[in-house]
């Protein structure tokens, strides 16, 4: 990095300065998502260097993870299967993508140290990089998704497209999640194992393993569940069902405030991240 980047980044020259160096280093990225792409998939690659299976290793474990859960609890529950598998493995492929890209993004600027402190690269570069990651991911998942949807009928009704605008909207708001977690891991190194802590404890609040008919409708732990109308407006689609506009108006304010204070957050540290890590 030579001396006048390097100062442009961590010399402080006011708060609107901060801003357009923040939204500079945002609009750049979004020129580097070649780049961004390329160290996903290698990301990807080394992982699972030497496996015959590669990243379908992970989609095997969790396609048994599926039919476990979902022949154990249909019974639990006694649910008919044609309703509780196709429910169970969507929330769970689903889930896992926002898991992996909120947890991960605790390592975002973490990992990515020695690159920041030698190059000029856009930060947000290595925010693309941890997203494009667990969509690779869940690309490779999605064989578990096509094969539940053909085997138990629901391909017939999917709403494919508004299942489209329902994942665009998850992804806008576990990308500002997964930065705002990248920010407060490398000032604060115990924060990846609290962030790894609250999303255990997500996982069983959320209906991923139990049908949210065993509330009230708009329960509070459905209404104030983030998560919940993540998957929401995903599942519901490809199952022919119908999503609340509640979900959709709680994705779309949070994507907005989100965002707006995500980026705040990162113009008013941005110059400081090198200097965590």
């Amino acid at each position: 990095m030579d001396t006048a980047t390097y100062m442009l980044r961590t010399g402080r020259s006011g708060a609107s300065s901060e801003v357009r160096m923040a939204s500079r280093d945002l609009r750049a990225s979004t020129h580097r998502l070649g780049l961004a792409w390329t160290l996903a998939w290698q990301d990807v690659l080394a992982r699972y260097r030497g496996s015959v299976l590669g990243p379908f290793w992970i989609t095997l474990s969790m396609g048994l993870m599926v039919l476990g859960i979902g022949l154990l609890y249909a019974r639990l529950f006694n649910i008919g299967l044609n309703d509780f598998m196709p429910f169970v493995a969507l929330g769970i492929v689903f889930f896992g993508m926002i898991n992996g890209t909120i947890n991960e993004g605790c390592s975002t600027f973490i990992q990515a140290s020695g690159i920041l402190s030698q190059t000029a690269l856009p930060m947000f570069t290595f925010v693309w990089r941890t997203l494009l990651r667990n969509l690779i991911n869940l690309a490779h998942h999605a064989v578990i998704i096509v094969a539940v949807l053909i085997f138990y009928g629901y391909w017939r009704r999917a709403n494919v497209p508004l299942a489209a605008v329902g994942l665009v909207l998850l992804l806008v708001n576990t990308a500002w999640l997964s930065m705002l977690a990248a920010i407060a891991s490398a000032r604060f190194r115990d924060v990846p194992q609290i962030v790894t802590s609250i999303m255990q404890f997500a996982i069983f609040v959320t209906p991923v393993f139990w049908t949210p008919d065993r509330f009230p409708e708009r329960h509070a732990v459905l209404a104030f569940n983030p998560f919940y109308h993540m998957l929401q407006a995903v599942r519901a689609p490809l199952m022919g069902q119908h999503v609340d506009l509640l979900s959709y108006g709680v994705l779309v304010v949070m994507a907005v405030v989100g965002w707006a204070a995500t980026f705040a957050i990162f113009a008013a540290t941005r110059r400081r991240i090198v200097h965590y890590l």
